[in-house]
């Protein structure tokens, strides 16, 4: 009955479209893990209904190796595609087919058989933002996609904002910490919940206990985070030859909770296990599948897998597969 619990919650978040859109279990690499609805007037008519922008895809299906790449790479990012999914709605419009698709390809000027572009339109079809073209990289689509609710007056989820973290620490240029402190426990929770930091890491150098701390130095220059740390007793380490991480004590913190059953990003983990030790409502980093599974488990769902451990895809993929079964 729990599992039952477990299925039925996670599929909630899963199915609600699943009649008007395509499957995600055996489409093409074009369209990545995304669900898409394939009719323009449809999409035009959900988006009126439920008052979110449309997300349309112009794509080479089946396309080139650019083509392939933006599918498996920026469309499959699991919480790219659960902003995707659940703040717009998404449509796919295939540049190298006739017909319906044809039709709106020549609406917005689009050129056949191109590269990856990406519109964001309202319930009429008008751009909302500029193309996204030749950009196709995950923060490009993610840039568009976060300026379009911000100037819808949307708020932004606290998911997408991670996830805009997350991609800071793989795609800008971020700086590296190191801090000393009496416990890495105290030390990682005081440091994950200063504004810039990307991600924190317990670990020993030079018979110390210290945190690795990854940061955005665009938010916080190291100057700033170092005088935060002085407030908490922590100081900078003296170099960083030797340096050996403390896996066993990574988000000590949340290692007590039901948050380690879910698949989550590095900074999902930064800032769940530092807002633990304040107290605050955490679950605003999770997205809807990923609060739909702790609901569940907190409701009585058996929790299997600790899937925190995982890397994100790789721990999504387990969780959808569990949904499955």
């Amino acid at each position: 009955m729990k599992n039952v619990l477990i299925i039925a919650a996670f599929l909630m978040a899963t199915t609600l479209f699943a009649q008007t859109r395509t499957q995600v279990e055996g489409q093409r690499d074009e369209l990545g893990k995304v669900s898409w609805f394939r009719d323009y007037d449809e999409a035009l008519a959900e988006s009126a209904r439920t008052n979110k922008p449309v997300l349309i895809l112009f794509q080479e299906v089946p396309g080139c190796a650019t083509c392939q790449r933006y599918g498996t790479s920026t469309l499959s990012h699991p919480l790219m595609v659960e902003a995707i999914e659940n703040e717009f709605v998404p449509l796919a419009i295939f540049n190298n087919k006739g017909g319906a698709d044809r039709k709106v390809l020549e609406a917005y000027g689009e050129p056949s058989w191109n590269n990856p572009v990406v519109r964001i339109v309202d319930a009429r079809g008008k751009n909302l933002v500029e193309r996204v073209a030749g950009n196709y990289s995950p923060k490009g689509l993610f840039t568009a996609m976060k300026q379009v609710l911000e100037d819808c007056g949307d708020p932004i989820p606290g998911y997408m904002k991670a996830l805009e973290l997350e991609l800071t620490a793989t795609d800008a240029p971020v700086k590296e910490a190191y801090y000393q402190m009496y416990c890495f426990w105290s030390g990682e929770h005081h440091l994950g919940n200063k504004e810039g930091v990307l991600t924190t890491e317990p670990g020993f150098l030079g018979g110390h206990e210290v945190v690795k701390v990854v940061y955005d130095p665009a938010t916080v220059t190291d100057l700033q985070l170092t005088n935060y740390a002085a407030q908490k007793d922590i100081k900078p380490a003296e170099g960083t030859s030797g340096y050996r991480i403390a896996k066993k004590d990574h988000y000590k913190q949340m290692q007590k909770t039901d948050f380690v059953y879910l698949p989550l990003t590095e900074v999902q983990k930064t800032k769940i296990n530092a807002g633990l030790h304040r107290g605050k409502d955490v679950t605003y980093y999770l997205s809807p599948k990923q609060l739909a599974l702790y609901q569940s488990i907190r409701g009585g769902a058996s929790a299997g897998a600790e899937l925190y451990l995982l890397p994100i895809a790789e721990g999504w993929e387990k969780m959808t597969m569990m949904a499955r079964k």
